[in-house]
Parts: structure tokens; sequence; C-alpha cells
């Protein structure tokens, strides 16, 4: 358990292909200077709903592939890169060499459907056997916390740099223990279909793992986690840095939660000489542990050994592969059909050996020209957001100058790490699917071990240069662009400058702006957790966000269901800052020169244009929810539309008036950064 650290831009349009070609590695391209025209839908006034107008011919004759549970530009590009992947790997285990042997037998290992298909269940029997031959609830917590983990923890350890001291690493701690996406599922009547489905699916797993009376036992543990559900924190709660830190010593934790075995945890995981811990939901962990010490040991054995099969079935027999997917995938994302094998094994590859597949992606697949731009349009950015601190009327002069302290203190990664990680004590089989699984599992957290009591690495990188999303690290001050984001649709240095300005220039200005969101603001220039904001200027902004929070809250994306502002706050935050900076740097670009006229669009319009086209996303209703309830960022159509309403200059683009669904008075427009 590491804690969220990392903001990252997606919680992841070939005109109207229903999905990107599987054979292509060719990057995608957008009408004639970046923008499908075609793609819009002009029967839709931009005022009253703009992703539509922009985007809604493309989601009329756009199908969600199969195997997909949403089907978009984010995802059309996570396509080519699978298949980019792909290739790599097929040519690593075709044709092994010293760089290439690890990845190539992953993939393999993957691929040799036969052989995992004869072990069955074999390869989880022994972590089965430890937790059935366990007579004590301490001897279940040494269980939990074993490296690599077996079944479902109750409360999980992770370590990363110090919130309050970056330079050196901590030990967080935070509770668990729920199988489904959100408390929400467990205790909200509208869910109790899928509550009943998860029921099942928790039988089916326990029945494959020969675990007897699967029956009883999946309704006890639907009961358990349904009180652990009810001790839970909300997610708005986590998301608070102030809240969730809380630094204590082992003792302290176990004087807080008796009732659960802290030491054996700790010991089990190598950190029985740890003397302080930095503990996330507080207020869950005496409830939890009272529920873990109240509940049957054969409930709990049940429970873990569920969580053992359920975690495990992706690399198990098809059985179980199956019934995870009938579940996770297609009751609560709505998805059709299982990815074909070739996919999860690319997925699981990435997972596992990211890095080492990465050294082989840049080389093929990212051009150093890619990088110096990227540079170029990050400084652009950066300017645009000093300007802006400047001409706050809401923020003090000592706030301001904390504030572009901080702003001038970003570390900006772009592409792939300088330094690629070292995978050569892992040992990875051809033959071995869950052993290398296993190994894969003790190896990262042993990498976590050894950082204890040592500087922090500031080199090192959250996402392999394959995956397509960005991130801001607060505790590291840095904004991070991996390699695979950075072609069309945003970005294309063959596209009209506006594009990449609405498409590229506002993902980077979306990530600078996390380190001035909600909970971002919180760090100062060295990433330390630490109040520089006066009580004036945090009030300021405060009101400001409390009116976002509204005004995403009156979103309604499926009936009954609206975005939960407070949970989408920093992203939002994000958002908003995101598309003003790149606007801004897009005008400053034009070096007092009017922008063209491009197919009849102006150049603000086309900025807005960029922007809509990069969230063109059509998802299936249960994903929908699901997003709803667990996930920080807010559907496409909000991002497009909740953003775009609160700029002046999309009203002057686009002739926006009153009476336009969208229109929000002037003086009602949140304006924060």
């Amino acid at each position: 358990m590491k804690p969220p650290l990392a903001l990252a831009l997606a919680a992841l349009s070939l005109n109207f292909a229903s999905a990107a070609d599987e054979t292509s590695t060719d990057a995608p391209r957008f009408g004639t200077w970046g923008f499908d025209l075609a793609g819009r839908d002009e029967s839709v006034k931009p005022g009253d709903d703009f992703f539509a107008h922009a985007n809604g011919t493309y989601l009329k004759n756009t199908e969600i592939p199969a195997d997909r549970p949403r089907y978009g530009n984010f995802d059309s590009l996570a396509i080519l890169s699978e298949t980019r992947v792909r290739k790599i790997l097929e040519d690593a285990a075709a044709r092994p060499d010293a760089s290439t042997a690890k990845i190539g037998a992953w993939f393999a290992a993957f691929m040799d459907e036969p052989r995992v298909e004869a072990a069955g269940a074999r390869p989880i029997a022994s972590q089965l056997e430890q937790i059935r031959s366990a007579t004590t609830r301490e001897h279940l917590a040494k269980i939990m916390g074993q490296p690599g983990g077996l079944g479902r923890g109750l409360f999980g350890a992770g370590i990363s740099p110090d919130a309050k001291n970056p330079t050196r690493y901590a030990v967080y701690m935070g509770s668990s223990g729920l199988g489904l996406p959100d408390k929400d599922y467990y205790l909200k009547p509208s869910f109790a279909e899928t509550k009943a489905k998860y029921q099942k699916f928790t039988a089916t797993m326990l029945t494959l793992a020969g675990w007897p009376e699967a029956e009883k036992y999946a309704g006890e543990i639907l009961a358990f986690e349904t009180k652990l559900a009810e001790a839970s924190w909300d997610r708005t709660e986590l998301r608070d840095r102030d809240k969730t830190y809380h630094a204590m010593s082992p003792d302290e934790i176990a004087t807080l939660a008796p009732g659960f075995g802290f030491r054996e945890l700790l010991d089990a995981g190598g950190l029985g000489g740890v003397k302080r811990i930095i503990v996330r939901d507080d207020s869950a962990f005496p409830k939890k542990a009272a529920i873990f010490a109240a509940t049957p040991l054969d409930v709990l054995q049940a429970w873990m050994a569920f969580g053992t099969a359920d975690s495990s079935a992706p690399f198990l027999s098809k059985a179980f592969a199956d019934a995870s997917f009938d579940f996770r995938s297609k009751t609560l994302s709505g998805q059709p059909e299982q990815l074909d094998r070739w996919k999860r094994g690319v997925a699981s590859t990435n997972g596992a050996l990211g890095e080492d597949v990465g050294k082989i992606y840049v080389t093929r697949y990212f051009p150093a020209e890619s990088k110096k731009q990227m540079l170029e349009l990050v400084s652009n950015i950066r300017d645009a957001l000093a300007n802006r601190i400047d001409q706050l009327e809401w923020m003090g002069a000592a706030t301001k100058k904390a504030a572009q302290e901080k702003l001038a203190r970003f570390t900006v990664k772009i592409g792939y790490p300088e330094k690629f990680r070292d995978y050569s004590a892992l040992v990875v089989k051809p033959d071995d699917l869950y052993g290398n699984v296993d190994r894969s599992n003790r190896f990262e957290w042993q990498h976590e071990l050894d950082r204890l009591d040592k500087p922090v690495d500031r080199s090192e990188w959250n996402m392999p240069p394959q995956k397509v999303n960005a991130y801001y690290n607060s505790t590291l001050n840095e904004i991070v662009f991996p390699a695979a984001i950075l072609q069309p649709p945003f970005f294309d240095p063959q596209a009209d400058p506006a594009i990449n300005y609405g498409g590229i220039g506002a993902v980077i200005g979306h990530e600078i702006s996390h380190g001035f969101d909600d909970q971002g603001r919180k760090s100062d220039g060295d990433g330390v957790l630490k109040d520089w904001w006066t009580e004036e200027d945090a009030k300021n902004f405060n009101a400001r966000a409390d009116k976002l929070v509204a005004q995403y809250a009156e979103i309604e994306i499926l009936p009954g269901e609206h975005v939960d502002g407070k949970l989408t706050l920093g992203e939002n935050i994000g958002d908003m800052g995101g598309l003003n900076l790149a606007l801004a740097a897009y005008h400053t670009s034009l070096g007092g020169k009017p922008a063209p006229m491009i197919d009849g669009t102006t150049g603000d319009q086309r900025v807005f244009f960029g922007w809509a086209q990069v969230w063109r996303t059509k998802i299936r209703n249960e994903a929908l929810l699901k997003q709803l309830h667990s996930d920080p960022h807010a559907p496409a159509e909000a991002r497009v539309n909740g953003v775009v309403r609160n700029m002046d200059a999309w009203y002057d683009a686009f002739g926006i008036e009153p009476g336009d669904k969208l229109y929000v008075k002037p003086e009602d427009r949140v304006k924060i950064w």
C-alpha cells in the first residue's frame, strides 16, 4: 500500500473507426491540421453541450470494442502502445538476448496457456494451506504481512518519500479489506444486485480453490466486508493530505487499534525494526481491528482464501480467469468480452518489467525532437502561470511570492527515465507464470525495503514510458510525461499550434496546476507538506474551490447519478488551470500577430477543440457508474463542459449567450488559476 502521492491525468481518434487497428504501430492522424472536423455535431449548439458539439458525430459512429469498457482517444493510444509492445515482446521471446531475456520469458510464460491450464489451482495450494493451518488471528496477521501478500489484507504497509521530509523515505500504513470498488457498493441500496453477484462470485472462487462450504462462507464474507465498509473512510476523506498524516510508533498503533496483530504483520514484512509509521485513515483502524477480533477465525480464513484466489485468478487456469472476468469486467464495467490472451500478457509484462520494456519502446517510437519540443511547451506553460499568479486579485503578495518559488522549483521529466530500473535480481522463467508473479511481488517489496534509511531517489518514475498518461507528484514537486502520450491527438508536430496547446499544452497545464490544487497547494517548492499560505489567501482559495464543487455536483451523468464535486475537485482544478494556461500560452506564442483562420475556425476555437478532442470517449454505463463512485476524475463530458463554461474566452470564441444550457453568469464563473 502506497500513499497517493502522484496525481495522474486519467484513470485510462481514428476518425470514425470503431476500434484502433491492432496491427498497426503507426501514430494516428487527425484531419489535415490536427483536428477531426467531421467528428463534430454542428446540430448541437456549443453553448448547450460543447462536448457533443465537438465530438457528437464521432460518438454516434463509434462502437466500443467488445473487449473494452470504454473507447476514446486515450484508449486508442493505449491500444497502439499495446500493439507496439506486443511486437517488442514477441521479438524478445523468439530471439532473446541479454537485454530482452526477462521480458521475453515473462511473456512466453503468460502465453503458455496449456501449461497454465494443466496447473489448475495448484499454484496457490501452498498459500491456501498456510491460511488453513492458522490457529490464531495473530497467525493470520503474520500471513497478511508476508512479502508479496497473501489473500486480502486488512492493513497494508508501503514505503514512499515522507510528505513532511521528502528527502527521506517513510513507512505508510492504511486500512483496506474491501473486494468491491467502493464502500458505496456495500451500503447503498442501488447496488443490491451487484452485491448479490459479488456473493455468487465469492462462492465460485472458493469452490474453484477447493475451499469447503463455499456458499455458506460467501455470505459470511459479504457480511464481514459490509461491516468493514461501514468503518471505512470516504474517498473524499482519503484525499485530504492533512487528515491522512499521523506519525505513530508501532506500539501506539497497537494501542490505538487493539485486536489485530500489528507486530506480527510488521515482522513478517521485514519492518520489525521500524520506529515510526505514518498512519493514513487513523480513526478506521480501531473499528476494523475490532471487527477483525469479533469475527470467527474460520470466516477470516475463508475471506483470505477468497482474496488469494481472486487476486491470483488472472494467472491461473481458464476457470479462474473467466470467473474473474465475468464479475470484475462484465458485471462491474459492462465489458462483454475478455481481452485476448496476448493483450493480457502485454499488460502483465508491462506491470512487472515496465522499464525493461520501456527501454526498447523509446528507441523505436520516441523521437528526440519530441522531447525538445515538449521542453519548450512546458517552459511556455510555466511562464503563463507565473504571469497569472502575479495578476491574481484574490491572492496577497506573501503567498504570491511563495507560489512563484514553488513554480520555479518544479522538476520536469519527459519521455523516459534517465536511469532505468535494474531487474537483474529478479528470476523470470518461461515455464512458470505464477512463480514469476510471486517472485516479482517479492522483488518489488525488497526494492521498497532497501530504500529505508536512504536518501530519496528523485530519478525514479511512477510510470513506464509506454504508459499513456501523465502525473504530478506533490512530495517531489515534479511533473512527468511518459513517451506514449506524446503523440496525436495530444501532441503532433505537424498540427496547427492551437491544437497542440489545447491538447498537450492543457495536459502540461493540468499537471502543473495539480501543484496548486486543493491538495497539491499544501506542499511547498521542496515538496514539504506545510502551510505556506496566509489565512486570508487560503480562505479566498477555499471559497472558489467550494463554488467549483457545487458546480460539478449539479452535473447529472446517469439518471440520479451526479459528479462528486468533492472527490473530483483536484482533477477539476487541474483541468481548469490547464486549459486557461494553455490558452494564455498560445496567445503569447502568436507574438502579437493575429491567429490564422483555418477551415472557418479561429485560433481560440481551435484551442478549445483541441481540448475537447482529447476527451473523445464513449463508455459503458456500468463502467461510468463505477467511475462516478470510485474515481477522482470526472467523466469526459464533465471534463470538457465543466471547464469551458467558466472561461470568458470560450463565451467570446463561440458566441455563447444567456439561455444556452451551459451559460454561467460572469459573476458566478469560477476563476482560480
